[in-house]
């Protein structure tokens, strides 16, 4: 019997939309403001956030993990990237809430044509210091004007709101994270000084879990411990963490490394550096605007960049390499057994995409070693596969049929490692037009993989690789080709990825997704994703600059079937035929014999061309 533990198929009635949206403007009436801006963020801008900030899933009924809502007096938009251009009209009431692709109207746009001489008021807790700028930018350019307020206006006028949550803080072990923290102290104190900085402020959790070496339960797939720390460039850092989450044996640990403080003493605490005139160093990717104001307030001088932890976060040390390649190496058991099940049973027409959720979640728990999914898996048949961000819920659920895509993308946490692992197979016969899809989407893939690039290369010079083969049929996909992904933390990491937007330098030892797709809405989806580690490229003649290359770190067999093999090169033929041979070799005296039988199908060499 399968079953799934971590994550729940509960379909989400849409909410009292019109209700909660006139009891917002009625509170925005009051306080004399004509307008306010909802994102889904917290105070750390989390991708995965505690129930008791999903205030724009209850105002209007959306679900993703991105998108920002802007709500005047006669008028409202919801704004999303185009992960979720489908989903969106689907969960939102559209007689409240247009939906615009965020790509194709900002909401500073938005703002400038129809805000007006108006007041537009914002959280200040919930953006960073440059997004309440555009704010304030696009606010003024309409002739209004963006006022802070406290409390969340949502706050008030949300009865049922759940309680913050109080997730038990335990600590990382040096043998998985591979360096102490007191070295890591010391490796950060050198960059605020080079920032010219007197502080230098945590924002984000996970730059506080690495530091710490802890780990949390605060929000779900993400072991994350909500909290805040000061690390001075001189002296002892200060660590923001409700003292209930800490057990004897972690408070003594911590207090070895810092002061441990109550979360409320941030801002006694920042008005005390802006006092004392010091320059404080904030994260211009997680700080809160609320932050900048506090210390600028008492007198303090505010300094904006990157946070260091990022990077050194993102470069992982040989012991975390090393746990990556043996999560790898365990997940792929687990995988490789579900694709097996899968293949002896959906061709039967009775499985459902629950049966394949519950069923590979199973098998990662059966490795005795799951802390949770590293997300909620992504699981569609047919249509549903066309979703990018598709979560099957009981009402959506639907039975695989013979002659259908599926997709499955999904993920796990492990203490030595974080998966996430997307495969396209075929149920039954595919069409034609599905294998040249699916073989170009693969081409792109491979394109990436084998990419051997100059030391400082950013995501955004490789993002083309992945794309060009599809770009030559006239087609593409709408999202990034990579991301970076943590070392038993987040399964999307910065500073790093493969996007458009991706301007950070690619650096060894950093892990990134590999994830083309194709998506034809109403019909199917494909995606196939590995995990690549930066590395030394192997030595090139005459090569002027180091070369950095990628190592796959995913063991997984890529469906055969739906390869094209006249659309192959040479060159790409061969890098099918040695992955698939790396799978079994890897995996061939691991899974059970069942298991092996289908891998030797599954990893055979393609078909010659006739």
């Amino acid at each position: 019997m399968f079953t799934a533990q971590f994550q729940s198929f509960d379909t989400v009635t849409r909410p009292a939309v019109a209700t909660r949206v006139a009891a917002l403007r009625a509170e925005l009436q009051r306080r004399g403001l004509d307008g306010f801006v909802v994102p889904r963020a917290d105070r750390h801008q989390n991708e995965y956030v505690p129930a008791s900030e999903e205030r724009l899933a209850w105002l209007t009924g959306f679900t993703g993990s991105a998108g920002l809502a802007v709500v005047l007096a006669e008028r409202a938009a919801l704004f999303v990237d185009g992960r979720y251009t489908l989903q969106a009209p689907e969960e939102v009431d559209i007689t409240i809430f247009s939906v615009e692709h965020i790509s194709e109207t900002s909401p500073e746009a938005w703002i400038e044509t129809h805000l007006s001489t108006r007041r537009l008021g914002y959280d200040p807790w919930l953006h960073t210091v440059e997004g309440a700028e555009k704010l304030e930018k696009a606010a003024t350019a309409a002739g209004g004007a963006l006022e802070p307020v406290e409390p969340n206006p949502i706050d008030l006028i949300w009865s049922d709101r759940p309680a913050a949550p109080l997730g038990p803080v335990v600590l990382h072990d040096v043998r998985y994270a591979g360096e102490a923290a007191t070295e890591k102290l010391a490796r950060v104190r050198p960059e605020i000084a080079k920032a010219k900085a007197d502080v230098l402020i945590l924002s984000d959790p996970h730059a506080v879990a690495w530091t710490f070496n802890i780990r949390g339960a605060d929000v779900a797939h993400t072991p994350l411990p909500l909290s805040f720390a000061a690390l001075p460039v001189e002296g002892r850092p200060s660590l923001y963490i409700d003292a209930r989450k800490l057990s004897n044996e972690v408070r003594d640990a911590l207090e070895g490394l810092a002061h441990v403080r109550d979360p409320d003493a941030l801002t006694s605490d920042l008005s005390a550096l802006g006092h004392a005139h010091a320059t404080v160093r904030l994260d211009q990717a997680t700080a809160a605007d609320a932050l900048a104001r506090i210390v600028t307030r008492h007198g303090g001088k505010v300094t904006r960049g990157a946070d260091p932890v990022a990077l050194m976060k993102a470069v992982k040390n040989a012991t975390e390499i090393a746990g990556a390649r043996a999560a790898h190496l365990r997940d792929a058991d687990a995988m490789c057994r579900f694709l097996a099940w899968f293949d002896r049973h959906a061709p039967r027409g009775d499985l459902t995409e629950i049966d394949a959720v519950e069923a590979l979640e199973t098998f990662r728990r059966d490795t005795g070693a799951l802390k949770d999914v590293s997300f909620p898996t992504i699981a569609g048949a047919g249509p549903d596969a066309a979703i990018v961000h598709y979560r099957v819920t009981r009402k959506s659920n639907r039975t695989i049929a013979p002659g259908e895509l599926f997709l499955i993308d999904s993920g796990a946490q492990y203490q030595d490692g974080t998966t996430d692992v997307t495969r396209t197979v075929a149920v039954g016969a595919a069409s034609a037009l599905m294998r040249d899809r699916f073989t170009r989407v693969l081409k792109g893939h491979i394109a990436l993989a084998r990419a051997v690039f100059p030391d400082g290369t950013s995501g955004a010079q490789l993002d083309p690789f992945s794309r060009a083969p599809l770009w030559q049929a006239g087609l593409d996909f709408d999202h990034g080709a990579g991301h970076g992904v943590g070392s038993y933390l987040s399964v999307h990491e910065g500073p790093a990825r493969i996007s458009k937007l991706g301007h950070a330098p690619l650096k060894r030892g950093m892990i990134l997704s590999n994830e083309p797709g194709y998506y034809q809405a109403g019909h199917y989806g494909i995606r196939i994703e590995n995990l690549l580690l930066v590395v030394e490229a192997p030595p090139v003649a005459g090569a002027e600059k180091p070369l950095n290359a990628f190592e796959t770190l995913t063991l997984v067999p890529i469906d055969r079937r739906l390869i094209a093999v006249e659309l192959m090169t040479p060159a790409e033929r061969d890098w099918v035929d040695a992955y698939h041979a790396r799978v079994a070799a890897a995996l061939g005296e691991i899974v059970d014999a069942q298991t092996r039988d289908w891998l030797a199908a599954a990893t055979a060499s393609l078909p010659a061309l006739r």
